[in-house]
């Protein structure tokens, strides 16, 4: 899996019911053609990523088709994951 780029917005949290900071990131990414996450039209991620006392989670994501935006029913593997987290903490930091 390769990041290609991204777009990244704070979420504004107006009721103060969360703890930390959460941000929505969507992720253009490639895959290689026999990974099962190909598709002819390209995918992307959508992820909301929260920082809580120096501490970046995912709290939810999901694949989507980019041509028609259909979500995909695939989960991240763990190594992925843990990819996505810290690429998405490393643009937080790097944007405050």
């Amino acid at each position: 899996m390769k990041i290609t780029g991204h777009a990244v917005e704070k979420i504004e949290d107006t009721t103060g019911i969360l703890m930390g900071e959460r941000y929505e990131f969507t992720l253009s990414i490639e895959v290689e053609e026999d990974d099962e996450l190909h598709t002819e039209n390209g995918l992307y991620l959508r992820v909301i990523f929260a920082i809580n006392n120096q501490e970046g989670r995912i709290v939810q994501y999901h694949f989507h088709e980019k041509s028609t935006d259909e979500p995909l029913g695939f989960a991240l593997e763990e190594d992925e994951e843990a990819f996505i987290t810290d690429y998405c903490k490393q643009q937080v930091e790097t944007a405050l």
